[in-house]
């Protein structure tokens, strides 16, 4: 058969003989609808992906007592993380809307720029600078 292939006419000839018996006209059935079968597995409708707010600025305090506190504010402008050790795991903060005084683990922060007043458990108010 290695000697049959070197014609390029008898070559040409035999491709198009293993080329025909592979294109059958015969093809693969559509796979069954099940419409109800559907249904019971998947949702009617997907429920929409809610993203948490993008981060919008994180910024280092330096209060009055000489402490530092670290504020990561967020783009919904209703919620904020607050530390006052950097290693630390954050406090969650929220408004309740935007403008509005962020609040949560006995914590208040006022503001979002270059100052805020900071309202920490057992220390009172006072103004902090970024």
């Amino acid at each position: 058969m290695h000697k049959i292939l070197r014609s390029p006419a008898l070559a040409a000839t035999f491709g198009a003989l293993v080329l025909s018996a592979c294109s059958g006209s015969e093809q693969a059935p559509p796979p069954p609808s099940n419409d109800a079968a559907m249904s019971e597995n998947e949702p009617a409708t997907a429920a929409p992906v809610t993203l948490p707010p993008a981060l919008q600025a994180s910024k280092t305090y330096r209060c009055k007592d000489n402490s530092l506190v670290y504020i990561d504010f967020f783009t919904d402008n209703m919620s904020a993380n607050l530390r006052t050790d950097k290693a630390a795991p954050p406090t969650k903060l929220t408004a309740p809307e935007a403008g509005k005084p962020y609040e949560g683990g006995g914590y208040t922060v006022s503001g979002n720029g270059d100052q805020v007043d900071i309202t920490q458990p057992g220390k009172g108010s006072q103004s902090c600078k970024a």
